[in-house]
């Protein structure tokens, strides 16, 4: 159907609101019927231009000034948060000196947005949610057939021990029937969740739909992407069937040797939607790594680096002094900051907008540094912002101590919401040391969140959801002289963990399961500190004590 003719746009005259519209006009946006048009024109027949209703379309409507009434909104204020104005508007006082966009531009610019939306949704996000549901759906369909194939199975071998163990077979298949129910329940919910995102996904393609065929210039230019938040794909749910294992009949170890029912096994796996990206390639360790350039900060201390968002390889520097420094990869000082605290912060990192977040420990918060000026991004009450990290979503990781030194725990912002708090293990344990402020912090590019609790001697890892995976401790070959004390972390394009180990001067590389890789213990590292890794994996490495960012090449 002709998406100009069809139900919605049969309308009324807006000058009798009694009569079929038949012609439009494009100077005063008004609809009106064959009888109305010589009343509406006798004004001034020169500056009305009436077009067929169909052909409406073809003519931008720009939104009404506010100030001047008489005029067309066909500009935008880059100053004035992307504000639509007139022509009379760009020479007044209250936009002097601000730079000005064409409406038409941005408009011309978000329908190309919109229509590569539409094709992303269409052609890789609705299709994919598809494939997810519909391996959903065959597993629940072949569900009954495996629990039956297990069931028979261990109804064999009840035969074969007769009337002594129908007790326990009996019990065993209640068992196997309250697993199925939470094995179904897994899956069921899982795919209620797909089908919730498909009808989301659903109603944005119509929208996106909605608004190619619409003309009205203010939605298109406050249109907002939403490919990658939907691009974000839900772990892929794998159930394993629970397994019979079979024992050698005893009628005395009657119970204990009949069998056993494994537990309902559900594994999550990174599913990721890939949208026209490169495939990263492998980069393989070097077997001696090269020092490639030492920066010489002048901190007396020297304790963070972090990457910028920029492709150029610059980094951030913070120490035990009040000024925060930017250097290119090649050692030259491209910017410094002055901030509030006279010791520095305890930790710094750039967010996905370019801006500077500083944690201070003793003031209970987090400061935002944004076109050079310093504002508060939020406060705490009873406990203290150590070390930081910013998630590939966007999201804000901190490690906090409590103001009593007694507990530490993970919190997850979105902006200034908190979302998440990792503290404890599934046993009500702590996670982490409660008697230092030094814990960096990284995530994984399977979501996992690392943490060097220096206080606990151990690199604590969870799952994206705070589950724990694995702590490690150290290794021999390389703690045999002094204690494993991890300060920086960062991780690499291959899912690898790199650690500082100030008190032994090496860096631990491990993989993303917690085992030892190797070490780099030579580039002449002196107290290494604080670490980051570059989008080339490149590593960036403090000395504590030398004032020295050093940057290395570990891997090909």
């Amino acid at each position: 159907m002709d998406p100009q003719n069809n139900a919605k746009d049969v309308g009324r005259c807006d000058l009798c609101e009694t009569a079929i519209v038949h012609s439009y006009c494009h100077f005063c946006h008004v609809n009106l019927c064959i009888p109305c048009i010589g009343k509406h024109i006798s004004d001034g027949y020169d500056k009305h231009k009436i077009v067929p209703f169909q052909e409406r379309r073809s003519t931008l409507i720009y939104p009404k000034c506010r100030a001047h009434s008489q005029q067309n909104c066909k500009f935008q204020c880059k100053d004035c948060d992307e504000k639509l104005i007139c022509s009379s508007c760009t020479a007044s006082a209250q936009h002097r000196g601000h730079t000005f966009l064409e409406v038409l531009e941005v408009y011309n610019t978000k329908k190309e947005i919109l229509g590569k939306d539409t094709k992303e949704f269409q052609n890789i996000i609705s299709p994919t949610y598809e494939e997810i549901a519909l391996d959903l759906e065959n597993q629940l369909a072949n569900l009954d057939g495996g629990y039956e194939k297990l069931t028979k199975t261990m109804s064999k071998q009840g035969e074969q021990w007769h009337r002594e163990i129908d007790f326990i077979i009996n019990k065993m298949k209640i068992e196997i029937s309250e697993i199925k129910i939470k094995h179904k329940d897994i899956l069921q919910k899982h795919l209620d969740e797909i089908k919730q995102i498909q009808s989301l996904i659903k109603e944005a393609l119509q929208a996106l739909k909605e608004m190619e065929y619409s003309t009205e210039v203010f939605p298109i230019v406050k249109y907002s992407s939403k490919v990658r938040e939907f691009s974000k794909l839900p772990p892929k749910v794998q159930v394993s069937l629970p397994t019979f294992i079979s024992k050698p009949i005893d009628r005395e170890k009657l119970c204990s040797l009949v069998g056993q029912i494994t537990p309902l096994s559900t594994a999550t796996e990174e599913n990721v939607l890939s949208l026209n990206k490169p495939t990263t390639s492998v980069r393989e360790l070097l077997d001696e790594p090269e020092l490639v350039t030492t920066i010489q900060t002048g901190y007396l201390k020297q304790r963070n680096v972090t990457c910028t968002c920029l492709h150029d390889g610059s980094i951030w520097t913070s120490g035990e002094t009040n000024d925060i420094k930017c250097f290119s990869s090649k050692g030259s000082l491209l910017q410094t900051i002055k901030t509030n605290s006279e010791k520095g912060p305890n930790d710094i990192v750039v967010d996905k907008s370019g801006d500077l977040l500083l944690s201070n420990r003793k003031a209970g918060k987090l400061n935002k540094i944004k076109n050079g000026q310093t504002e508060e991004f939020f406060k705490l009450q009873g406990w203290g912002p150590c070390n930081l990290c910013v998630t590939s979503t966007g999201d804000l990781l901190v490690t906090m101590c409590s103001d009593d030194w007694t507990q530490s725990k993970v919190v997850r912002y979105s902006g200034s919401t908190d979302k998440q708090a990792i503290q404890f293990d599934d046993e009500g344990k702590p996670l982490y040391s409660g008697n230092a402020k030094i814990k960096y912090i990284t995530e994984n590019i399977n979501h996992d969140i690392c943490v060097a609790d220096c206080g606990a001697g151990a690199v604590v890892v969870v799952n994206q959801a705070g589950k724990l995976r694995w702590r490690y401790t150290g290794h021999p070959s390389v703690t045999k002289n002094k204690p494993f004390k991890p300060r920086g972390i960062t991780t690499d394009s291959q899912s690898r963990i790199l650690t500082a180990d100030g008190n032994n001067n090496c860096i631990h590389i491990l993989d993303q399961d917690g085992q030892f890789l190797r070490y780099i213990d030579n580039c002449d590292l002196e107290y290494p500190y604080g670490l980051c890794v570059d989008n080339n994996d490149n590593l960036f490495v403090c000395e504590l004590y030398k004032s020295n960012v050093k940057k290395i090449k570990y891997c090909t």
